[in-house]
């Protein structure tokens, strides 16, 4: 995260202590570069030690303070937030795909939902250190919905397994702060994107690796299928600004969407990547075999505006740009 990208308050992390999990995901190595960045002191939830993980590669996991275990262990998570003085948490852990959690719902559960209420309740045991938790949702929660955009009062009704791990997440998350007044807010984003994303199932970093070895990238569903594209660095950019604003009545407790309000087809985001990429010669490979995926996801984020005054820096076609000389680096032979 470069210094154009997004500015912090004055000093404000400055020497806080953060807790991080999911920090060798896309968004935790991401978050974690501009907390280092803003000279805060970072500890990070760590189970599988992944030498491709940006968190590794960067060299960033020797500026960390590694606590090493799952979110299951809540013992592991209280020791963590106890013994490190945690300030300030960031929940981002979760299983992240839904092909897997289709397959075997059980670990997405345990991970996604036993993980969550583990990590909250040690924030409320140590309420006294805790000052501010934002839990990375998604706009999976809301499930399948009769109008789009989804917008933060809409009822959260996922059905498919994923789906329901998140809704769930996200109403524990709600009921710590409206029930013990614990200082929690949610942020649910679009589709996730940017260098680092090792998921191979995911559209984008598949498409892009399928492209540099001069393959025909191949789409699991129809291609019909709408979602908003959110670039990495802005989703850092967001869940710093909702932490940072977390003494404010208007953000305790309460959920925000976060999407650059771009709806698209799959189909017209592999289209972007071969444009530039320069692979019009390689048409797509559409398979239409997804399973327990929604049709249509898209959110407003007009609520993350008006009370945050967040905004996207990165267009699309800029993020994808960003994204692709990421991945010719790491996947250059």
């Amino acid at each position: 995260m470069t210094d154009a990208t997004y500015q912090t308050p004055t000093g404000f992390w400055r020497d806080r202590r953060v807790f991080v999990t999911g920090a060798t995901g896309i968004v935790g190595a991401w978050l974690v570069k501009a907390l280092l960045h803003a000279q805060a002191h970072v500890v990070i939830l760590m189970r599988d030690a992944d030498p491709q993980s940006e968190l590794i590669r960067s060299g960033d996991i020797r500026r960390v303070s590694v606590v090493s275990g799952c979110l299951e262990d809540f013992q592991t998570l209280e020791r963590a937030v106890n013994e490190h003085e945690v300030e300030t948490v960031f929940h981002l852990a979760a299983q992240p795909i839904v092909g897997v959690a289709h397959r075997f719902p059980l670990h997405t559960f345990e991970a996604n939902i036993r993980g969550s209420y583990n990590l909250l309740e040690a924030c409320r045991v140590h309420s006294q250190l805790v000052r501010r938790v934002v839990v990375a949702s998604s706009d999976k929660a809301y499930g399948a919905q009769p109008a789009l955009p989804y917008t933060e009062e809409m009822p959260l009704q996922g059905q498919h397994p994923y789906e329901v791990s998140k809704s769930c997440t996200d109403l524990i998350a709600q009921s710590y702060s409206h029930t013990y007044g614990l200082p929690v807010a949610i942020a649910r984003c679009g589709n996730i994107y940017g260098g680092g994303d090792l998921n191979w199932s995911r559209i984008v970093p598949a498409t892009i690796r399928a492209f540099l070895r001069e393959e025909r990238p191949v789409i699991r569903s129809d291609g019909t299928f709408v979602r908003d594209y959110i670039y990495v660095k802005d989703v850092v950019h967001a869940y710093m600004r909702v932490a940072e604003q977390l003494d404010s009545a208007q953000v305790q407790g309460q959920a925000f969407n976060f999407s650059p309000e771009r709806a698209i087809t799959v189909l017209e985001l592999v289209a972007i990547l071969q444009r530039i990429m320069k692979c019009q010669h390689l048409p797509p490979d559409v398979r239409n075999v997804a399973e327990g995926e929604i049709h249509s996801q898209y959110l407003s984020a007009e609520k993350a505006h008006r009370t945050l005054g967040w905004q996207p820096h990165f267009s699309l076609e800029s993020g994808l740009a960003e994204t692709v000389e990421w991945y010719r680096e790491f996947i250059r032979p």
